[in-house]
């Protein structure tokens, strides 16, 4: 769904709350892994995590885990006073890793996909490590922690008898920031225009931007974020339209392949290495949505891509998204 409204966004002297927690010792590793200098949040749980661990939070689902990034996404203020709240990694793995059991091992900066993601299940969604009283059980609604703990990390939890299963979950190779800049010459769907908002699909993952009300040209410069798995298909993205009293109308829809980027960003390594220039194209072609030749560069040190399509499967409508890749190791 969209961010908050803008009323609700961080102002600057809350934006240096967080800042300041952040550079708190324990908050200068990651809280399940111990890795440095961690660039990710768990808003909703109150922890600082590393890219590795952000991985798996988003693959539990922001019911569970709410990840931002510290650098790329703009913090709303009830999620920076969460985050307070807690007062970080220290106070947050008193009570998540309350009853780590004897002989059991935390990950470390170095673990596997497999290990790492076993603990952190285990320490966030079903809940082993918490002192039985703290423990939500099926059926129970909502509980609470002592007064002092924020009520968002109770709400950040699903049933402990979740029928998620480990196979399920799969490994991230890195994030993608998908900018939806604008549509133009969207489909009518109301009256005389339509309420348009974008849906990304990737994998499991689905993002959403805000509605635009009444506009076949929205602007929307909206950066989304998803974890790309390891074993990833085309990104997919649906226009519609946003209705009150019914069922919302699609718009279009379209595929971005995402194999060009990635292999280009492979082939060259740490970007931060090259001067600007162009290290990739995906061309346009009658099996594609695309409205002319899409370029791969490096500028400023990053792998960005620039995306022009023809929505499908509806009368006319194009849109415009600016793609940047993130590696594991930023």
């Amino acid at each position: 769904m969209s961010r908050s409204s803008i009323n609700s966004r961080s102002a600057p002297g809350n934006i240096g709350r967080l800042k300041e927690l952040s550079r708190e010792s324990e908050n200068r590793v990651c809280a399940d892994c111990g890795a440095q200098d961690p660039k990710w949040a768990s808003a909703n749980i109150g922890v600082f995590i590393c890219l590795k661990c952000c991985g798996v939070h988003r693959s539990l689902g922001t019911h569970i885990s709410k990840v931002l990034s510290m650098t790329l996404d703009e913090w709303t203020n009830d999620e920076i006073d969460s985050m307070v709240e807690v007062g970080g990694n220290s106070s947050a793995n008193k009570i998540y890793e309350a009853f780590i059991p004897e002989g059991y091992t935390k990950p470390g900066p170095d673990s596997g996909y497999q290990e790492r993601a076993k603990f952190i299940r285990s320490k966030y969604e079903l809940q082993e490590f918490l002192k039985p009283s703290l423990r939500i059980v099926s059926g129970s609604g909502r509980g609470s922690f002592q007064p002092s703990l924020s009520r968002k990390i109770v709400d950040s939890f699903r049933s402990s008898n979740s029928s998620s299963k480990m196979e399920d979950m799969v490994e991230f190779i890195g994030m993608l920031k998908v900018k939806v800049v604008k549509g133009t010459n969207l489909a009518i769907r109301d009256l005389l225009s339509s309420d348009p908002y974008v849906i990304l699909t990737l994998g499991q993952q689905t993002v959403q931007t805000q509605v635009i009300n009444s506009n076949l040209n929205p602007v929307w410069n909206e950066d989304l974020m998803l974890s790309v798995p390891e074993n990833f298909r085309a990104l997919k993205l649906k226009v519609y339209d946003h209705d009150t009293f019914s069922a919302d109308d699609i718009m279009g829809e379209a595929e971005v392949d995402l194999q060009p980027m990635l292999t280009s960003a492979m082939a060259f390594g740490d970007p931060n290495m090259f001067g600007n220039m162009q290290i990739g194209k995906w061309l346009k072609s009658n099996d594609n949505a695309l409205i002319e030749d899409s370029i791969i560069n490096i500028v400023d040190g990053k792998v960005k891509q620039e995306v022009l399509l023809k929505l499908q499967n509806v009368e006319c409508g194009e849109l415009e998204l600016e793609l940047e890749w993130i590696p594991l190791e930023q």
